[in-house]
């Protein structure tokens, strides 16, 4: 069912070319031994062969996404260098949160210096996904059970916790100011003792989150 899950979400998400589904572990490690994978799914609990030890076993490694139902792994796999730990049941908003650290992952790895192109990720609001330039983000703001991604040109309302707003948006580019705005570094204008700036838009800062925002941003 797992299985079935992740192949569905593949292909709903443009980002991810699926190449081959493997429930043998023995079978997935001769398979990625002649072909060239950049990022694998991969169980943590199966038979004759851990998804741990699975990933020992491979050189190169490919971008591994852990799934699994037992979260006490999850220490370890990131000790592993894993990009992400999903937990089932999956959802697919934390399914593409997960691709969208991969694709960023990649074009670190991989882009030429000059050449980069813009990174993106995307962002799914209801039943639309939108494919979206991380620097086209000014900030988002929670309103209700929503967050709306104000962009440079349009807003995005998504459904989705403050909590987990970074698996959305990558954390070294954004910074939270407030229990009800999160915002992108690179847009912020001005910066005062209880507000800042950006966009022109005056944004409230949290009395919790002043001194982590002015130690991030070496402000003394």
């Amino acid at each position: 069912m797992a299985l079935e899950v992740i192949e569905r979400y593949c292909g709903k998400c443009d980002l991810v070319d699926l190449k081959a589904v493997f429930r043998e572990p023995v079978k997935a490690v001769e398979y990625l031994g002649h072909e060239k994978i950049d990022l694998v799914f991969l169980d943590i609990n199966m038979p004759d062969l851990s998804g741990l030890q699975l990933l020992q076993t491979l050189s190169p490694r490919p971008m591994i996404i852990f799934t699994t139902a037992y979260g006490h792994y999850a220490v370890e796999s990131y000790t592993l260098n894993a990009i992400d730990y999903l937990l089932k049941p999956i959802t697919f908003e934390r399914f593409l949160a997960a691709v969208n650290k991969a694709v960023a992952a990649a074009s670190g790895r991989s882009g030429a210096p000059g050449n980069e192109e813009a990174p993106t990720i995307f962002i799914k609001s209801g039943p639309q996904t939108y494919r979206v330039r991380v620097s086209d983000i000014l900030y988002l703001e929670k309103e209700g059970n929503y967050i709306t991604a104000h962009l440079k040109d349009r807003d995005i309302l998504i459904r989705q916790n403050m909590s987990d707003v970074f698996d959305l948006v990558p954390a070294e580019d954004f910074i939270r100011i407030h229990k009800s705005f999160v915002v992108a570094i690179e847009h912020i204008e001005m910066i005062e003792v209880h507000q800042l700036t950006v966009d022109k838009k005056k944004l409230p800062i949290g009395s919790t989150y002043r001194d982590s925002l002015r130690l991030r941003l070496g402000i003394d």
